[in-house]
């Protein structure tokens, strides 16, 4: 295969094998020969050959190699994305054009936060299946940040994250706003009340998200003019964590509420907060000039249709 993309690490003059990238891709995600030899059925030798083989046509190492494991370099690193995405690219562009143009095969790359990918994309996707049912799915779930760059860097078809973008390349469509509510056991004191301010938040035992998390940045920035606010007792990288140690009755939360449970949960309430409002904007953010594959956007279709339709329900 040869590759004229100069950005990825390839020029006119160089000639990747596509197994190499196979044998490079396996190695990376599994951190282990043994275990990417079983999974290409290739001989650990032959693997070795072959990652020796694209490390010399890079001219730089890709794997730092150790009698226990196996890691990446800074280089491999950067460069894992960018594999993966010619052996996407390659693998549908070997597809028949037609059934591509008809919609029938092909593969949705998408980014979304944790929240969205979990609470909603699995309905969406049930329903598309069932329709294209030879249309494949990568879902990258991350934070808002991650599923950002993944969009600017042409990894993923289209994004789904909290954050708009001054970048002139990228656009942000808003889908849904929604609350910040208030989760706590169902045998808290304000488990009862119709609404809590969030200055009545600072007397309990307050559990929040990281400051590189997006909702701790629109908490923060929501309340920066508050007198009274409350104060983090446990600090933690993600929602559903919140959600296990509210659960365990170690503490409060401000939860957007696409990440509460059901009315339904034996334990956890859910009660709007006031004073001020906090909101979110969730939205689709993509690279317009970018051309998704027809597959993806007749899901990305799909998925504004139902997720425009459908608001977040209240408590």
């Amino acid at each position: 295969m040869k590759c004229n993309e100069v950005n990825d690490y390839c020029d006119m003059r160089m000639n990747v094998d596509l197994e190499d990238l196979k044998a490079f891709v396996a190695t990376a995600e599994m951190q282990s020969f043994r275990a990417a030899s079983e999974s290409i059925h290739l001989s650990q030798p032959a693997l070795t050959r072959r990652i020796q083989k694209l490390e010399a046509v890079l001219g730089v190492p890709l794997l730092e190699r150790t009698t226990r494991r196996v890691s990446l370099t800074a280089v491999g690193r950067d460069f894992l994305p960018r594999a993966r995405r010619l052996l996407d690219d390659l693998e549908t562009s070997l597809l028949s054009v037609r059934e591509i143009a008809e919609r029938r095969s092909g593969l949705v790359s998408i980014a979304c936060i944790p929240t969205a990918a979990y609470y909603f994309l699995p309905d969406v996707i049930a329903e598309f299946t069932k329709e294209y049912p030879s249309i494949r799915f990568r879902i990258v779930d991350a934070g808002a940040n991650e599923v950002l760059q993944s969009v600017i860097n042409r990894e993923v078809d289209f994004g789904i994250t909290l954050l708009g973008a001054d970048d002139p390349e990228v656009h942000f469509e808003p889908l849904i706003e929604e609350p910040f509510y208030l989760a706590c056991r169902r045998d808290h004191p304000l488990a009862s009340r119709d609404e809590v301010t969030w200055a009545e938040l600072s007397d309990h035992r307050f559990i929040t998200v990281g400051r590189a998390s997006g909702n701790r940045l629109i908490m923060d920035l929501a309340l920066s003019g508050a007198p009274v606010r409350p104060r983090p007792y446990y600090e933690v990288q993600h929602l559903s964590t919140s959600l296990g140690l509210v659960e365990a009755g170690l503490g409060i939360a401000a939860l957007p509420r696409m990440s509460l449970p059901a009315d339904s949960h034996p334990l956890i309430a859910a009660i709007p907060l006031k004073a001020p409002t906090v909101n979110r904007t969730v939205g689709i953010v993509r690279v317009p000039q970018a051309k998704a594959s027809p597959g993806a956007e007749q899901f990305l279709q799909m998925l504004l249709t139902r997720w425009q339709s459908e608001a977040v329900p209240e408590t």
